[in-house]
């Protein structure tokens, strides 16, 4: 969808001015209906909107500056509603599905237009299309980046009623062709359908053998039974994915559209993920199984430790600092059993204080030049000269 926003963003070269922008770049956007640039950009000479999902060519009639329209890989099937922009000079159809080659016709309006791009079409395949197009477009210089020459609109203008007659055939056995595959992707669409309905309800009935609230363990058995349905979603998931990518699909139009909203709905799925897991917190613990009161007294934690809180002491021979009050650690160390000693391989001072669960590291880093650097979750840097230097505060 092209909204101001996303235009506004793609005109940082204009100060994100778009009345009077010239020029914009709105390929890879998963655009799926061309509109509102014809209000927004009535100033726009290049136009690339190429790796989108356009079906149709349309709201671009009143882009009167236009010169250059770029609508490559997109699922175009008919050139049309461009006999507006006065000033097109070059236009790129590259990778679309234009099967109707007689709807060229409607750029015989286009007296500037130069150069025209319809490589990886399907009309490119019919007999005669390239004498169809010399003939059909007189003003036409260059047809897929190959010269036109002058003794080739000649013949191709003498076997025109001839070639104008097959090309006819060959679209309308095309366009009998996409009446099939329309209807075709309308089935399996209908068939995908009703077949995740039934995951749906299946899965409901999985969740609902874990999650009954007549069953005496349920609680004891929580964790084990999110487990088991954890892994249940992603062999489903996985297995879903191999049936989708392995089956025998056309490229048309519709299964280009279908991909790429499989891909969408498979992301926000993930991103739903995520964001659940973001929002579970753990519970309070207020006492332990013994039955000891915790002190559940939350601590204020500092991200960057200030200067102001360093007491250093630089002399010729060594420098001392020292912290001025205490760090709060995250939880409660063994002091008996920590140590520390320095890295072999990065010279840093590892300090290692185990606890319950894992270990609290703080490194020390000290530097042999004219400055030394000190960290510990944060960064002081001190000068031989006695003078100090703030660093994240």
């Amino acid at each position: 969808m092209i909204t101001e926003d996303l235009v506004r963003r793609r005109a940082e070269h204009n100060n994100c001015e778009i009345f009077s922008l010239e020029e914009i770049s709105l390929h890879q956007q998963e655009i799926e209906k061309l509109e509102h640039l014809d209000k927004w950009c009535r100033d726009l000479k290049i136009l690339y909107l190429q790796n989108n999902l356009i079906p149709k060519i349309e709201n671009v009639g009143k882009l009167k500056k236009l010169e250059y329209l770029n609508v490559a890989l997109n699922n175009i099937e008919r050139i049309e509603n461009l006999e507006g922009c006065e000033e097109l000079k070059k236009l790129d159809l590259t990778a679309n599905f234009i099967g109707e080659l007689s709807s060229i016709e409607s750029l015989k309006c286009n007296i500037h237009l130069k150069e025209l791009f319809l490589m990886g079409n399907p009309c490119t395949e019919f007999e005669g299309y390239r004498q169809f197009v010399v003939a059909t477009l007189h003003q036409l210089k260059y047809l897929d980046s190959k010269e036109i020459e002058r003794s080739e609109r000649i013949k191709a203008l003498q076997n025109y009623p001839e070639v104008k007659w097959k090309i006819r055939e060959q679209e309308q056995a095309y366009l009998l062709k996409r009446t099939r595959e329309k209807e075709e992707a309308q089935r399996s669409m209908r068939g995908r359908k009703d077949k995740k309905q039934k995951h749906v309800d299946s899965k409901l009935g999985f969740d609902s053998d874990f999650c009954s609230p007549d069953s005496p363990q349920e609680k004891p058995n929580q964790a084990e039974g999110d487990g088991e349905q954890e892994t249940y979603r992603t062999v489903e998931n996985d297995e879903e994915d191999r049936r989708f990518w392995e089956e025998p699909t056309p490229y048309t139009p519709e299964s280009r559209l279908e991909t790429h909203r499989y891909i969408e709905e498979k992301r926000r799925a993930k991103d739903n993920i995520r964001e659940s897991k973001k929002r579970e917190k753990s519970p309070w613990t207020l006492a332990t199984a013994e039955g000891k009161v915790l002190n559940v007294n939350v601590p204020k934690y500092v991200k960057h430790l200030d200067t102001s809180l360093l007491d250093v002491d630089v002399q010729p021979t060594y420098i001392r600092v020292l912290v001025k009050g205490k760090l709060v650690l995250p939880e409660e160390v063994k002091p008996d059993s920590s140590s520390a000693k320095r890295s072999q391989t990065t010279g840093h001072l590892v300090v290692t204080m185990p606890k319950v669960c894992k270990i609290v590291w703080a490194a020390f880093k000290a530097s042999r030049a004219t400055s030394y650097t000190f960290d510990f979750q944060n960064r002081v840097t001190l000068h031989k000269d006695n003078s100090r230097k703030k660093g994240i505060s």
